[in-house]
């Protein structure tokens, strides 16, 4: 598993990918267009999942994100800012979506969908290699928890934690994608933080 930095919060080899593939696609590389499509897919749908909320939403906005890539990206002008792009697609696809229905959703699909291994970026001591099965049980207890306390933060908080603690973004890559200053993001993930430690220190036996 690749981790994010611990000074600036990205995923640098993943982002690197992302941008030589741009590169080849604007250069008319049909296979990188069609590889960088690939690669794309499971981040749009972890995104949409985490901030749409509802299903048919976050499939809507999955799909919208994907062919704005088909169709946009070879007159992208800075390749390296493509994952921003690619997120902040997203987030306008589901906020549209979410314009047309009253009131936050119940749930968020997205907490139960996300990867094992998005799991550990925020809990490091959540692993399950070498582990015994009272060991095994007690991690999938502490994601459960997890997964709890993320679907009671606010919609604009849980955008925050996801791309700077599941997804590897930096502070300032976040504040792009949400479209809020640096100082914003910084508070309201120090806020969530605190609001997570207290939601899975409550829910403790």
């Amino acid at each position: 598993m690749v981790t994010a930095n611990a000074e600036t919060g990205e995923n640098k080899p993943e982002s690197d990918n992302y941008t030589q593939l741009v590169r080849a696609a604007t250069a008319g590389d049909a296979a990188a267009l069609e590889e960088l499509l690939a690669r794309s897919q499971s981040t749009v749908r972890r995104f949409s999942n985490a901030v749409c909320g509802g299903q048919d939403d976050s499939e809507d906005a999955a799909q919208e994100a994907l062919l704005k890539t088909y169709r946009y990206v070879r007159g992208l002008r800075d390749p390296e800012s493509f994952r921003t792009w690619l997120y902040r697609t997203v987030r306008n696809a589901c906020l549209l979506s979410r314009r047309k229905r009253a009131g936050e959703p119940s749930h968020v699909d997205s907490i139960d969908t996300v990867d094992s291994e998005d799991d550990d970026r925020i809990l490091s001591k959540v692993r399950d290699r070498g582990k015994s099965p009272e060991e095994l049980a007690e991690n999938t207890r502490l994601r459960a928890q997890l997964r709890g306390a993320l679907m009671k933060l606010p919609q604009s908080s849980r955008v925050i934690v996801f791309l700077r603690e599941m997804e590897g973004l930096s502070t300032r890559e976040v504040a792009e994608v949400v479209g809020i200053s640096e100082a914003n993001v910084k508070a309201r993930l120090s806020r969530a933080r605190a609001l997570l430690r207290r939601e899975l220190a409550s829910a403790r036996p």
